[in-house]
């Protein structure tokens, strides 16, 4: 028997990662073959706001990524509208007649990771290790895209009888900034039931957890430190050293006090600066996250992050730029679309299971789609398909279970044709 599309998918898009706004190949091939199988296409600026997008690489980086997309494969219809990391598409098949519209979300965009090259990690044995050195996908959005695509196939052979099937495909989920940005386009302003799905989370394979209510609000941000440069011998008191006032920074914020009664995160993930040992540096960049299971905590915790980066900045005579880059809320799921998922999961004879540990302690910028559904009066949830793991989340060596795949591509169409019953 030969690869499942879910399993051909992922595999091809794990050799060729792109990151947020970027994936440009990944998001022209989808669009394509979706509109080949006969669906309604949208892409580019229909369903993403420029203007609303934070942390979009700079023009150079967009640029060299959409040639590279170009060369290697990119549907060439699509291209074009994707340009500048308008990367989003929307997919929706239609039925016969009227019906509940359902919309399903899967996010694309991998991870600057460098993937692990070990005879024992399977993408390298078997050929489909990332052929973009520094950029992997390490959460299983490959896995996502392979399971919605299959899900279409399937769709598209047997349609169910009335309603409306959208297939949401979400650039920069990584660092929560593609999810709000295609809000104001209207992409879930129709859905009666929104439902997004992640693989892997610590649940085996074979196991369903229908509602994941643990994820946090999350602030990214870039502080960018500016000093004086000078000779580090002859005239270091002529300095204003970036690097240092940036290590305080570091030192600060990763001191910021937890918050009673509260699941609380301060990260910070890279700081980089300097480009002598003899030459005081006048500039370095740090990237820190602030996470919180409250909207109003996490809010709080960012507040102080900037005070201390500011503080630090002033102890060392130096300028800061703080910039936020991401921004995530929290949602809940809402009990209808909870019992979707777990009667899915029962028809199919996938057990149930309840997240333990750190499954839910994430952030995922779904919540942005899910609470605009609930606004507007339809219901929302957050699911994860359970896959073995070879290592955790965000590794250079993470890979997941791909007989998952098949698993996930069962729950969704079965969530499909329970929800758009007539």
């Amino acid at each position: 028997m030969g690869e499942s599309t879910a399993v051909r998918w992922r595999r091809d898009i794990h050799r060729h990662p792109e990151v947020g706004f970027t994936e440009f190949r990944t998001a022209s091939l989808i669009a394509g073959r979706l509109a080949d199988l006969g669906w309604q296409v949208r892409a580019g600026e229909e369903v993403i706001s420029p203007g609303e997008r934070l942390g979009v690489p700079s023009a150079d980086v967009l640029d060299a990524a959409y040639l590279r997309a170009a060369d290697e494969g990119a549907d060439q219809r699509y291209l074009p509208a994707l340009r500048g990391g308008n990367t989003a598409v929307l997919a929706t098949w239609h039925g016969a007649r009227p019906g509940p519209a359902l919309t399903l979300r899967a996010d694309i965009d991998a991870l600057p990771i460098t993937e692990s090259g070990a005879d024992g990690h399977l993408p390298a044995r078997e050929g489909f290790r990332s052929a973009h050195e520094g950029v992997m996908h390490a959460c299983g959005h490959d896995g996502h895209i392979g399971m919605a695509m299959e899900l279409a196939e399937r769709i598209t052979a047997d349609p169910p009888p009335a309603g409306s099937l959208t297939l949401l495909f979400q650039p920069a989920e990584e660092g929560g900034r593609g999810a709000r940005a295609m809000v104001p386009c209207g992409v879930v302003d129709s859905a009666d039931v929104f439902l997004a799905a992640h693989l892997g989370l610590n649940q085996p394979t074979g196991t369903v957890v229908s509602s994941l209510d643990g994820l946090l609000a999350n602030a990214k941000i870039r502080a960018t430190f500016r000093g004086t440069a000078a000779h580090a011998s002859l005239a270091p008191h002529e300095g204003r050293n970036a690097l240092l006032g940036a290590a305080a920074a570091t030192l600060a914020v990763q001191g910021l006090p937890r918050v009673p009664g509260h699941v609380t995160r301060v990260s910070v993930g890279a700081l980089h600066g300097g480009t002598s040992s003899n030459i005081v540096p006048d500039t370095a960049e740090l990237l820190l996250e602030t996470r919180a299971d409250d909207g109003d905590v996490n809010a709080d915790l960012e507040q102080r992050a900037r005070q201390a980066l500011a503080g630090a900045a002033g102890m060392y005579g130096l300028d800061v730029d703080i910039e936020l880059i991401g921004t995530v809320t929290t949602a809940r799921a809402d009990r209808g679309a909870v019992e979707l998922v777990e009667d899915a999961a029962a028809a199919r004879g996938q057990r149930l299971v309840v997240p333990t540990g750190e499954s839910g302690v994430a952030s995922d910028d779904a919540t942005a789609l899910m609470r605009r559904v609930q606004e507007r009066g339809g219901i929302a949830g957050y699911l994860a398909v359970g896959a073995d793991l070879a290592s955790p989340h965000h590794t250079p060596r993470f890979d997941f279970d791909e007989a998952a795949l098949g698993y996930g591509v069962d729950l969704l169409e079965e969530v499909v044709r329970a929800a758009l019953r007539p």
